[in-house]
């Protein structure tokens, strides 16, 4: 099969397009036809070897976690779900002609592939991080740092979902789609904690960082306790006793997809893609995830016989 690979550590010129052995199906998992991946930071991250003490890697890897495509192969013990049928989720090697997906729902008819692609580990880790900080409900206020990128935006619809208040930081440009989301925005930085508080006079209930940016003693002041703000990118975080938390088998994880479908056939999940590229142009993909400042997920479309 066709796959998108790298044979060592290094910038995204490590990145080339290569045939490698087709995966298949294990007991519980799926293989699929790929449409389009999505492009996670954590892609950029494994790839420039920033992981390799927590996450090694045999060469040649195939990165990407999530994926959207047709199902052509279904392992022992798989329910409901059967070859031919469209399909999202997550698993490994997603930036390839076929992955095998250990995470999958059906794919609504009327998500795009590219927006398919963009909803897997976002939708994963919103569904955890509010989890872990007490599933914020109706009357309470969340406050996101980051809410623009994909977990942040689809963290920040969930809560909305649920009758939370939601306040999101983001970069000036991308104020007016968060408050198309229903989001109230604000902007990063010097001087947040007191943006906040002329925001929410009644206070902010959880905070979710999504963003890292070295702002985890304001938005523990914004919480009044570090044990009420969670981060998935500030790996600093513990020494001030917030919680760092990234992938694991919270068992959780797994009504994520189908919640996320069901929100969106409802229409109050909102899904931004920030660009598309082909497989063979994933090098700029990964440049541009590393610079920051999203819209959404960057999703990598794979072409097909």
């Amino acid at each position: 099969m066709f796959a998108l690979a790298f044979d060592e550590y290094g910038d995204p010129s490590v990145l080339h397009l290569t045939e490698l052995p087709e995966p298949h199906a294990g007991p519980g998992e799926v293989r699929i036809a790929v449409r389009t991946a999505g492009v996670n930071p954590i892609d950029w991250k494994i790839r420039a070897g920033y992981m390799k003490d927590f996450t090694p890697v045999d060469f040649p890897a195939i990165p990407g976690l999530d994926a959207a495509g047709v199902v052509d192969e279904v392992g022992e013990g798989v329910e409901g779900v059967g070859v031919g049928d469209e399909v999202f989720g997550s698993g490994s090697g997603a930036s390839a002609q076929y992955a095998v997906l250990d995470h999958f729902a059906a794919k609504p008819a009327s998500m795009s592939w590219a927006q398919a692609a963009a909803l897997p580990v976002p939708a994963e880790t919103a569904q955890r991080t509010l989890g872990l900080l007490g599933s914020p409900a109706a009357g309470q206020t969340l406050l996101i740092e980051g809410a623009a990128g994909g977990v942040g935006s689809t963290a920040a619809q969930f809560a909305l979902a649920d009758g939370v208040t939601v306040i999101g930081t983001a970069s000036p440009a991308n104020h007016d789609h968060l408050r198309s989301l229903g989001v109230i925005p604000t902007t990063y930085g010097p001087g947040l904690v007191e943006r906040v508080a002329e925001l929410a006079p009644g206070g902010v209930d959880v905070v979710l960082d999504t963003a890292g940016k070295g702002s985890i003693q304001d938005l523990i002041a914004v919480a009044g306790d570090p044990a009420k703000v969670v981060t998935i990118a500030d790996f600093s975080a513990g020494q001030y006793g917030v919680r760092v938390t990234g992938a694991g088998s919270d068992p959780q994880r797994f009504e994520a997809l189908p919640k996320a479908a069901r929100l969106f056939e409802d229409g109050k999940l909102a899904i931004a893609v920030d660009s598309e590229f082909p497989l063979a142009e994933t090098a700029k993909a990964h440049e541009r995830s590393e610079g920051g400042h999203l819209t959404g997920k960057i999703v990598l479309t794979v072409a097909q016989d």
